[in-house]
């Protein structure tokens, strides 16, 4: 009777609107924090069905796909013949990361103004997962009949976009991330043996410091040539000066007094990720001068002046950047944080987080269920954490395909500075943010940031 009971309330899980059951193994939650894993889940199981497109050997098995990319055809607009082998995996990613953006950005609308779970509307944003996923498979599968043409540059355009705001948004839970470790370590340092604490706390800051001046000094070595690079020495040296102003702010008095949290671990992990970001901005200048290949600097070989004829889809920046986004989508579906500012900028609530109380998740027939706790209120928008959902299906597919976009006779791939510009963009405006939480409170005396 009981795995009956337990049958049925999968059913009702998976096709209709009941909390979903929680393993015994798996510690007790909340219904807000499940639905987040369970469509973090769906953007992750995309991103790797995209990763399986684009690795090598399997153009010979999109180009069976009917109609979906034939060697020679040619494309409205263009004059030459498409080069399969190269456009294919490019293609195959750009359908698959479309219908990941159209599925999440149908849900953001839908869930405009959603107050509390006694929404109805709620209750498609907590269950119906079954029909969720079969959704996000019709979307896909139609999206590799959309024809070639416009539409892969027009996507770019939008890839673009999209990215330069999630790259933001990767920031902002970067520090969300830092001050919570930084408080979280402050504490423990307050209830015994400070100086464990405190070294470790210093530890990780000096860490973080030496990867990022080592990251600049790389930088000026190889991606800078005396009589070349200028954009590369100007995106070097402004990043590396934006570190120190933001660092040197973290710890001013008056910035302490009114947030004793702030302090150079968050500064130090910001200015780590700055570097990465300028780095990833650098291996997308076209100019082959300033952009050696990683490979052929751990080889000791001379740099190309001229783009290589294959393409190269897996990189070490687009490795990085996968892996960065794989732990920002995660930490996103189970972060509660203290932080007010942080939680304004991404529309959150300060409260609970990943585990909840063992006796209200188990129900009278000892299956324990998530805990609906959004009532009274929703702990996140639901609109907008769709949207960022959106947003990092856009990342991906700009990352999985290393910013490239189709030359003009549409038969080979290459960087863009377009890319260059929204990487380094997004890098100055993420750390105008950073800056924006440290004076805040500052500059706004009379509102409450405590």
């Amino acid at each position: 009777m009981g795995a009956c009971l337990a049958l049925a309330s999968c059913a009702s899980c998976l096709c209709g609107s009941a909390p979903c059951l929680l393993s015994s193994c798996c510690p007790s939650t909340y219904n807000s924090t499940m639905s987040r894993l369970a469509f973090s889940f769906l953007l992750l199981l995309g991103t790797m069905v995209s990763i399986i497109m684009i690795l090598p050997g399997m153009e010979t098995r999109l180009k069976a796909i009917p109609g979906f990319c034939v060697d020679g055809t040619s494309i409205p607009g263009f004059d030459n013949k498409v080069n399969c082998d190269i456009i294919v995996g490019y293609k195959s990613v750009y359908r698959m990361c479309f219908a990941m953006a159209c599925f999440f950005f149908l849900f953001s609308i839908i869930m405009i103004r959603v107050r509390s779970s006694k929404d109805p509307r709620a209750a498609i944003q907590n269950g119906f997962w079954f029909f969720k996923f079969l959704i996000l498979v019709g979307i896909t599968v139609g999206a590799f009949f959309i024809p070639d043409g416009l539409f892969n540059t027009v996507w770019f355009y939008f890839g673009a976009v999209g990215s330069f705001i999630f790259i933001i948004i990767q920031l902002i839970l970067l520090v969300d991330f830092a001050h919570s470790w930084n408080q979280c370590w402050l504490e423990k340092a307050e209830e015994g043996n400070s100086k464990c604490w405190f070294a470790a706390l210093l530890s990780f800051t000096f860490i973080f410091y030496s990867l990022a001046f080592a990251a600049v000094v790389l930088f000026y070595v190889y991606y800078t040539v005396p009589d070349d690079c200028t954009e590369h020495k100007v995106f070097i040296s402004l990043n590396f000066i934006f570190c120190i102003i933001v660092s040197v702010v973290a710890v001013l008095p008056k910035v302490q007094e009114a947030q004793p949290s702030s302090g150079l671990l968050q500064a130090s992990l910001i200015s780590l990720y700055t570097m990465y970001v300028t780095w990833s901005a650098m291996t997308n200048n076209p100019n082959r001068t300033c952009n050696p290949s990683l490979l052929n600097l751990v080889n000791g070989s001379p740099t190309p002046t001229k783009a290589p004829t294959d393409v190269q889809w897996w990189d070490a920046q687009g490795i990085v950047g996968l892996v960065i986004f794989c732990l920002c989508t995660l930490y996103a579906s189970i972060r509660s944080s203290n932080n007010s500012q942080v939680n304004k900028l991404m529309q959150t609530e300060e409260g609970q987080g990943l585990t909840a109380d063992f006796d209200a998740a188990t129900g009278e027939d000892g299956v324990r269920r998530a805990v609906d706790n959004e009532e009274e209120a929703v702990t996140y928008s639901y609109s907008f954490f769709h949207f960022s959902l959106f947003l990092a299906s856009l990342y991906i597919m700009m990352t999985l395909t290393n910013w490239y976009m189709p030359d003009t006779d549409y038969t080979t791939m290459q960087s863009s500075m377009p890319a260059v510009w929204v990487k380094i963009g997004s890098s100055w405006m993420g750390l105008a943010l950073y800056l924006w939480t440290l004076v805040a409170p500052l500059i706004l005396s009379d509102r409450d940031f405590s």
